[in-house]
């Protein structure tokens, strides 16, 4: 036995996060933890890592009771966490990024940067991790940059590994490469934690698999027992649907025309070049792309968020190449932002005002610049119930929510007004299997409905289920676009990492 947890709890204001959790991680093991939206899995790894500190029960390593009072204390005791978002700086190579805080240095006080080089060398080859040493940082595909923080990780001496939603952000192909380097530090003594929302990976690649369900062990069990039907009902408690069930799309008439599209970044590099595509209502098209090929960009200057240098955007006929994100949204947009802290919420404005944000200043919940408290909370109550958003109040802030519930709130708030188009990036990221199944089921019925619908993920599983088109964008530019029944995964995978092999499939 290498990692104990024993009776944990976890109490915050109105919420009992972990009761009495127990979990044992064996040495040589890949152990996944799942839970829905809310059930735990962060709030016991921040206490594992010493960012929270347990009301209840104790932590042993190695037989010997530890408390971590910071992850400083966490990672000289031999964990490692490997984050969703990389704690990497890009400017820095490889080298640098992986010594950092723990540099060593020679006579007159210079870092020993060859001697560091040689580790890092060293321990990727050892774990088949394929990092060079010397690259910088932001030339590298997400799917090396993730392997220079796992390296990170083990430079420091890491014996348990938690890996956080690790494949949220890579192909297929990065996804099966990072199972490989998985199975290599397993085989080598190490510990894993992977935390997932992805039912196949688990299956996949665990040895065992334990499930949390309102703060609670509600099981564990291995990947030769179980199913992903029976994981998914262990995690929100009753059986769910994994499919999505959709008749054939009825086209009509184009709602999105986006013409010779090109778009900057903060940095002046073209990042949207020369795009066109059309989305018509009753149709769902989804853009497939490994995060950072131009999709963030789009998206903005689709809504108003960013100008566009040259070419257009037309919804429903009318020019809006230069309209404000108001007016976008107030002619029949809905927006589902890729950030929801950012650009989807107002984190100290309550969870109630955040559910009626777009449409406050109108009726019912507001007349003649008089706002109707009672109009707005009930509103949001009904919302909060209608899209199972976990809070104690609707009056609490939005930052007191979890991201999964977080995310719940910014749907519920689109889904919840008419709309001609909807514009939704990552619509389910950080959402638990049975919120999945809900969100879906309504992107179809909006499509059903008559409305357009741009999806743009990096879910492959998500493109497959909901698109009725699918356009993959890489490197700024789309290079192809193909009926949803005639893609296959590893299509799309190759054309997500740039491959021109099915290049001839584009369809525009």
């Amino acid at each position: 036995m290498r990692l104990e947890l024993k009776g944990v709890t976890k109490r915050f204001p109105g919420i009992l996060a972990n009761d009495s959790v127990s979990l044992v991680v064996e040495e040589g093991e890949i152990h996944a933890l799942l839970g829905e939206n809310g059930a735990g899995k962060t709030t016991l790894m921040n206490i594992l890592y010493g960012l929270y500190r347990a009301d209840e029960g104790e932590i042993l390593l190695d037989g010997q009771p530890v408390h971590f009072g910071s992850p400083g204390a966490a990672i000289a005791s031999g964990l490692g966490m490997v984050h969703q978002h990389f704690m990497l700086v890009p400017v820095f190579t490889v080298t640098e990024n992986i010594m950092l805080g723990v540099e060593s240095t020679g006579s007159f006080g210079l870092l020993r940067r060859g001697e560091a080089a040689r580790r890092v060398e060293e321990i990727s080859n050892r774990y088949g991790l394929q990092v060079p040493p010397e690259a910088v940082v932001e030339g590298l595909p997400v799917g090396v940059q993730q392997r220079v923080e796992i390296v990170k990780a083990l430079y420091r001496e890491a014996e348990i590994l938690i890996l956080d939603e690790p494949t949220a952000v890579l192909t297929p192909q990065e996804t099966e490469d990072l199972f490989d380097v998985m199975r290599a530090l397993k085989e080598s003594g190490k510990s894993i934690i992977f935390i997932t929302h992805k039912l196949k990976e688990v299956i996949a690649v665990a040895d065992r698999i334990t499930v949390l369900h309102r703060g609670r062990v509600v099981g564990t069990t291995t990947a030769e027992e179980t199913t992903e039907q029976r994981l998914a009902a262990m995690m929100v408690g009753r059986s769910v649907q994994l499919r999505v069930n959709k008749t054939p799309a009825r086209p009509a008439e184009p709602v999105l025309e986006i013409l010779s599209l090109k778009v900057l970044d903060d940095r002046g590099h073209a990042v949207v070049d020369d795009v066109s595509l059309e989305v018509a209502s009753g149709e769902i098209v989804c853009l497939a792309g490994v995060q950072g090929n131009g999709q963030t960009e789009l998206v903005e200057a689709m809504v108003g968020l960013r100008p566009a240098l040259n070419g257009s955007i037309r919804i429903l006929g009318r020019d809006v190449t230069f309209s404000s994100p108001r007016k976008i949204l107030r002619s029949g947009v809905g927006h589902v932002p890729e950030d929801r802290q950012v650009d989807g919420l107002i984190l100290d404005f309550s969870i109630a005002d955040n559910l009626v944000l777009n449409t406050y200043d109108e009726p019912p919940f507001a007349r003649l610049w008089v706002r109707d408290e009672e109009a707005v909370l009930r509103a949001a109550n009904q919302r909060a119930e209608a899209f199972d958003v976990r809070t104690p109040s609707v009056r609490l802030p939005a930052a007191t929510l979890s991201g999964g519930n977080q995310q719940k709130v910014i749907i519920g708030r689109e889904f919840s007004r008419p709309i001609k188009l909807l514009i939704a990036s990552q619509p389910t990221r950080g959402l638990d299997v049975g919120s999945i199944e809900y969100i879906h089921e309504r992107i179809v019925e909006k499509r059903d409905q008559g409305a357009a619908v741009l999806i743009v993920s990096v879910e492959l599983d998500e493109v497959m289920a909901l698109a009725d088109r699918i356009a993959v964008m890489f490197r700024g530019q789309i290079v192809a676009v193909l009926p949803a029944e005639e893609a296959s995964r590893e299509q799309l995978g190759l054309l997500m990492a740039g491959s021109s092999v099915h290049a001839e499939a584009s369809g525009e």
